[in-house]
């Protein structure tokens, strides 16, 4: 009897159905979490691009600040540059060529008019003086003897000795010799006036400021003293310093603040705490075509003469202002092709740019006549690609720096400061107002020159 083997190769005993059902289900679990994981993600990425996309278009709308027309100061300001000169100031040439042969006032001596601040070598005029005086002496000796022979002349007149044509010639000699002496003397007059210009003297009461001349130096008539190079400067310079002229050049948009009442405060570098009141002198009533300006002079006294000439100040101006107009700052101010404009914001948030018209510049604002009102929202500092129509998202200052004015309903409003009052004893509408301050000074002084 045959014994069979089992075969090697033959099929092995079946997998139990309970590890078949658990595969099946981490397949199942794997699957699932694959799908759970794909559809978090997409959902994330929808959030996110729906994110972007709503940052993206707050960002796409430009951010402004805006502000509120503010009304107008109540008293304006205005500093300006100003020089102060003397109230009279006069070079002092030598009228005679020469050379110094003494100066007797130096640097800031007080002077008198008439006084004599030097004196002038002419040896050449001199000269000139003593032939003149010959030629005199001369020209009468020949008119003497002219007389004389034209009147024997005359005494044979009507006899057979002369001729009546003898006679005339005789006689218009005479005349002709008369006016050879008053030639003469006119010349000796002349020289006589200019050896009266060897002194130099003061041509007023004042302060010599300058002295340009020194024993030997050569002057030369009409153009002072010459140096090596040349240049002909004045000998000396007297200033009239009891009162003082101020000059100030105002500009045209605030040419409207000058008035015979006007005054000024004086801020000068040497007095640091203290002000000097100047009043109002005189003006060009015309502008300068180059600066716009209009040159306004003002006078304040000086009798101690603390003051010099040449001096530099600032001069303020105090002006009543406008509370009714409304002011904007400069940078409010978008300046196109279609004008001067404004950037205002409606209760929709979109921009509207209207035009506007300018007045007084204040330096940080500037006057608003027509355009704007008190309750209008305006754009601060828009942008230059900022368009009509646009639609802007509204956001706060940077407080102490640009932080928006609060609408004049919330604005209090704060007491005017009074004006200070002019005083009665000054100009009146009806004075001269080129008038010297000092009541005891000459009229004629009224029209000196600067």
């Amino acid at each position: 009897m045959t014994q069979e083997h089992p075969d090697a190769s033959g099929p092995q005993s079946p997998t139990p159905a309970g590890s078949t059902r658990k595969r099946k289900i981490g397949f199942v679990a794997v699957g699932g979490v694959a799908i759970l994981l794909a559809v978090v993600g997409i959902v994330q990425r929808h959030t996110q691009y729906v994110n972007l996309a709503h940052e993206t278009a707050h960002n796409a709308i430009p951010s402004v600040q805006v502000i509120f027309p503010q009304p107008g100061p109540d008293e304006r300001t205005l500093s300006l540059p100003a020089n102060i000169a003397a109230w009279y100031q006069a070079p002092i040439y030598a009228q005679v060529s020469g050379y110094v042969k003494m100066w007797y006032k130096d640097f800031g001596a007080k002077v008198k008019a008439g006084d004599v601040l030097a004196e002038i070598d002419t040896p050449g005029l001199d000269a000139q003086f003593a032939a003149a005086k010959a030629n005199l002496n001369v020209a009468l000796a020949r008119y003497k003897l002219a007389q004389i022979t034209a009147k024997r002349w005359k005494a044979l007149q009507g006899t057979q000795a002369v001729s009546q044509q003898e006679v005339d010639v005789q006689a218009a000699n005479a005349e002709a010799q008369k006016a050879e002496v008053e030639a003469a003397q006119h010349d000796v007059e002349r020289y006589a006036a200019l050896e009266a210009f060897k002194k130099i003297v003061a041509p007023f009461d004042g302060v010599v400021t300058s002295r340009l001349a020194d024993v030997g130096d050569y002057v030369n008539a009409g153009r002072g003293d010459v140096d090596a190079h040349g240049n002909a400067t004045e000998l000396f310079s007297v200033a009239d310093v009891h009162a003082m002229r101020v000059f100030v050049a105002v500009p045209q948009d605030y040419a409207d603040i000058i008035s015979p009442r006007l005054e000024a405060d004086l801020s000068i570098p040497q007095y640091p705490e203290r002000t000097f009141r100047a009043h109002f002198l005189a003006t060009a009533s015309a502008f300068n075509a180059s600066t716009r300006t209009v040159t306004t002079e003002l006078t304040l006294d000086n009798k101690s003469g603390e003051l010099w000439p040449n001096s530099y100040a600032t001069a303020t101006f105090h002006a009543p202002g406008d509370t009714d107009e409304l002011i904007l700052p400069l940078g409010a101010i978008v300046f196109r092709a279609e004008g001067t404009q404004v950037a205002l914001v409606d209760d929709t948030n979109h921009v509207h740019l209207v035009s506007v018209t300018l007045g007084t510049n204040f330096g940080t604002t500037v006057q608003i006549l027509r355009g704007v009102k008190k309750t209008d929202r305006v754009i601060n500092n828009p942008s230059a690609g900022l368009l009509d129509g646009q639609e802007v998202r509204i956001v706060k200052g940077t407080p102490g720096y640009n932080m928006p004015s609060t609408p004049p309903a919330a604005k209090k409003q704060e007491p005017q400061k009074p004006v200070t009052p002019t005083k009665s004893s000054e100009l009146e509408e009806g004075d001269d107002t080129r008038a010297m301050p000092d009541d005891s000074a000459d009229a004629s002084e009224a029209g000196a020159r600067p």
